[in-house]
């Protein structure tokens, strides 16, 4: 299992390259000023941030307990982006309705868009983060994640 450190490491390498693309790609797309999409993705990077420690700390815990390891299949990653970033929204919907005086039908469209990016980005990054960063005990697994 992954150790604090780690944990930290990897919430603010995902959270900081996240911000990097979605900031622009967000002004793009929904035709928002930057400091708006600044706000709403510092904003959302901050509670994400907090969000990917605990969710991901009980997600191993749960597996560990379940399945006696931490390796995730590509199905299982995938399952793991969605339900991080179904959570996710559920936390974000409201504040970025306010924020934007926006109803809860607009903001919630925006913010699946939003997490429809991250879903994806979430499974690239984690399995690249995995093949950086692999715990000593996959040995050989990590380069081969198990079905």
């Amino acid at each position: 299992m992954r150790s604090t450190r780690d944990r930290i490491r990897h919430a603010i390498l995902f959270e900081v390259i996240g911000l990097l693309l979605i900031v622009p790609l967000g002004t793009v797309v929904f035709g928002l000023h930057a400091a708006d999409m600044g706000v709403i993705g510092v904003g959302s990077a901050l509670v994400a941030t907090t969000w990917n420690y605990v969710y991901n700390l009980g997600f191993d815990r749960a597996m560990q307990r379940f399945a006696g390891h931490t390796r995730k299949s590509v199905v299982l990653r995938v399952a793991h982006a969605v339900l991080f970033e179904a959570g996710l929204l559920m936390i974000l919907l409201p504040p970025i309705a306010w924020y934007l005086g926006i109803g809860l039908v607009e903001a919630f469209f925006m913010d699946l868009a939003i997490a429809a990016f991250y879903v994806a980005y979430a499974f690239f990054f984690n399995l690249a983060y995995d093949h950086a960063f692999p715990l000593a005990s996959w040995g050989d697994v990590a380069a081969k994640p198990s079905r």
